[in-house]
């Protein structure tokens, strides 16, 4: 055991899982057990507690709401980077150019990154769509990017990167970046500001209305059980426009979640037809 953690009994480790699925619906698997003890013992000895026993107890008793979030944001895993998954993108450009031309210019386009982690994501989204699509400024376009980490969230609304983060990509993607001189790239400020960035627990009340013309989700669900997976990707199809698209993880399916969608290629599901009438956000 490093120094500074704690003991873990299985009680203790327990009342955690059962804590972490109530509020955010992470079920933790027993291989998660040292990630617990890792990431939570220094905040346990932050507030001067001697077991994860009373720090459980803190939380359900007398915790603040910010204890209640870095409980959260301790236990949360943020992996991502510029264009993961390269054929989501490629796929939301074909969708994003039909509508271009079958629609009249100032159309409204909406686009949720749900678990938007720090911001890589929905910055790949605007930066790639704007490349392709520069008349997009003409539309009323914007991208929603959600997180239930809001350290993460803080971030990414920052839109600052080492330049490792770009490590891979094509001389053409690189192009819109602003390096900044002391090792750190910027997002260009014509795609900041298309995003909105906002603290969100997808197993919680969601106050935007929609619809929205596409929602990545991607590599979250596998840290829900099929029960929550299932609630989760039923309440997307419902805020999704008809005929809009859900993207999802490499390794997810949507399960029970799945019947209001149709596979139309890999983790790439569409609505099915559904009495829907496009409404502003």
């Amino acid at each position: 055991m490093e120094q500074g953690e704690i003991s873990l009994s299985e009680r203790e480790f327990s009342r955690i899982k059962d804590r972490v699925y109530k509020v955010a619906g992470i079920s933790l698997s027993d291989a998660k057990r040292t990630l617990v003890v890792s990431r939570l013992s220094k905040i346990v000895r932050g507030l001067g507690l001697a077991s994860f026993d009373s720090y459980i107890d803190h939380l359900e008793r007398g915790g603040s709401a910010q204890d209640s979030q870095e409980f959260v944001n301790a236990l949360t895993t943020n992996l991502t980077r510029f264009y993961r998954e390269d054929h989501h993108f490629e796929h939301l450009r074909t969708f994003v150019g039909g509508l271009l031309a079958s629609k009249p210019r100032g159309t409204r386009l909406r686009i949720w990154s749900a678990a938007c982690s720090t911001g890589q994501e929905p910055y790949t989204i605007g930066m790639d769509l704007l490349s392709a699509f520069p008349e997009l400024k003409r539309w009323d376009f914007k991208i929603l990017a959600t997180d239930i980490d809001t350290a993460v969230i803080a971030k990414a609304a920052r839109g600052i990167y080492p330049d490792n983060e770009l490590s891979g990509l094509s001389a053409e993607r690189l192009k819109p970046f602003q390096r900044l001189g002391d090792g750190t790239v910027k997002v260009p400020d014509a795609v900041r500001e298309l995003v909105s960035f906002k603290p969100l627990n997808l197993i919680a009340q969601w106050p935007m209305k929609g619809p929205f013309d596409a929602i990545f989700c991607r590599n979250v669900a596998i840290y829900f059980d099929k029960p929550t997976q299932g609630e989760v990707f039923g309440r997307f199809n419902k805020l999704l426009a008809p005929d809009a698209f859900l993207y999802i993880g490499h390794s997810e399916n949507l399960g029970s979640g799945g019947e209001g969608f149709r596979l139309v290629g890999k983790t790439i599901y569409q609505c099915k037809p559904k009495n829907s009438n496009r409404a502003a956000a």
